[in-house]
């Protein structure tokens, strides 16, 4: 009963790192995934070096962009932080 008590605040602390630190990391990285992964000719999307672009063509690992009348630039997957809006 005495190794039990001694064992409970360290089994304590795991239970809260995994509720305030792991799960939510782990459906923010499923929210990514979801995202990247229906991502669509047209989006207007933000990289995560803040470039602003719309999706001109998709491969399985690439994504093509276009800036305003500009060059078209080629970039991974996971390089996209967000969806701004889908272009119509």
């Amino acid at each position: 009963m005495g190794t039990l008590a001694s064992l409970l605040p360290i089994i304590l602390i795991f239970v809260i790192f995994y509720f305030l630190l792991i799960r939510p990391q782990q459906k923010r990285q499923k929210q990514v995934r979801e995202m990247q992964a229906n991502l669509q000719k047209g989006d207007k999307i933000v990289t995560i070096g803040g470039l602003h672009g719309v999706i001109h063509a998709l491969d399985e690992d690439t994504v093509v962009l276009q800036e305003d009348n500009g060059p078209k630039l080629t970039f991974d997957r996971s390089a996209i932080r967000e969806v701004k809006n889908n272009a119509e």
